[in-house]
């Protein structure tokens, strides 16, 4: 039997954007965006309908003085309802601190290029296995109902190393997994990847780990980010780290500059009748909150230039 008149078979498919310009955009620039300019431009992604936010990184004030002020940030964030509070932690140390302001969800970048491992944690990639399976206990011992994530680094190339074998990359994502993550997803980091690769290697992922498959963490810096963003949803990806303007890159990654855009990344699904739950208006008015609180900043995104088709559905 049909479904009754103005219903469809089956919901349209979903996917989740998680924004990453709080922590991955910030620390990538140079000035310090002041705390409460920072809650306010929190507060703009909430209000466009983002449900995960990346807030903060918990490393040592003297390395990143932009993140100095990651504990009063995670708790700002706390207080929406419905938002999951993500942060990043290189160690255990940030893993205890995290904890102790309250994220949600704790994200562990673990390289699978040495070279790159050493620059950015100053350990091997064997030895962020280790730091996993720690933060894993403590996190067990102190706030079991909070999501452990590893991302993958430089999963398909690396500006230090090179070439990075998928083998590597597979194997290193499992072992993440038994040492007690939750999730591990894959990251072009330096702006490497192309459609084909994406597509491969997170269908390997999914076969070798199943539900423990993470986010796309896609850069566009050669601009390939949202044709590499579609070769994942292709494979069965389901979740999308983003950042408002494309701000962001990595300091230990020569040439990685430009995460995708929120924005355009967020039209492009729309655009295909998947849902995003986000508000695209909402979301290019967030967009001055970012700029209010880094003036001149260069922010990047075609779609908040060109503006939406006209007749355009505004179904978030």
């Amino acid at each position: 039997m049909p479904p009754p008149s103005g219903t469809t078979a089956h919901p349209p498919a979903e996917v989740l954007i998680s924004e990453v310009g709080p922590r991955d955009g910030l620390q990538s620039v140079k000035t310090t965006m002041p705390t409460a300019d920072k809650c306010t431009w929190l507060d703009a992604l909430v209000a466009a309908g983002l449900r995960e936010i990346e807030v903060a990184s918990f490393v040592p004030a003297k390395r990143l003085p932009q993140m100095a002020d990651a504990a009063h940030v995670v708790r700002h964030a706390r207080r929406h309802p419905g938002l999951t509070v993500v942060a990043l932690v290189p160690n255990l140390r940030g893993a205890q601190d995290a904890l102790r302001a309250g994220a949600h969800k704790l994200t562990l970048p673990v390289s699978a290029s040495a070279a790159h491992a050493l620059a950015n944690t100053r350990k091997t990639p064997a030895g962020m296995v280790e730091e996993v399976r720690a933060i894993a206990r403590l996190r067990d011992e102190l706030s079991p109902g909070t999501r452990l994530e590893v991302g993958i680094s430089t999963a398909f190339g690396c500006s230090l190393q090179g070439p990075v074998p998928p083998d590597d990359v597979i194997r290193l994502a499992a072992e993440c997994i038994a040492a007690g993550a939750d999730e591990s997803g894959l990251s072009d980091t330096v702006g490497y990847a192309h459609p084909a690769q994406v597509r491969s290697l997170f269908r390997r992922l999914r076969a070798e780990i199943g539900e423990h498959a993470g986010a796309a963490h896609m850069h566009n810096t050669r601009g390939l980010g949202l044709a590499n963003c579609f070769a994942a949803w292709d494979a069965g990806v389901r979740t999308f780290d983003a950042s408002l303007g494309g701000l962001g890159g990595c300091p230990h990654a020569p040439g990685a500059s430009g995460n995708v855009v929120t924005e355009d990344l967020v039209f492009m699904f729309q655009a295909m009748g998947i849902r995003t739950g986000i508000h695209l208006e909402k979301l290019f008015a967030a967009r001055q909150a970012l700029a209010a609180g880094l003036p001149g900043e260069p922010l990047y995104g075609m779609t908040p230039q060109a503006g939406l088709p006209k007749g355009f559905g505004q179904r978030p």
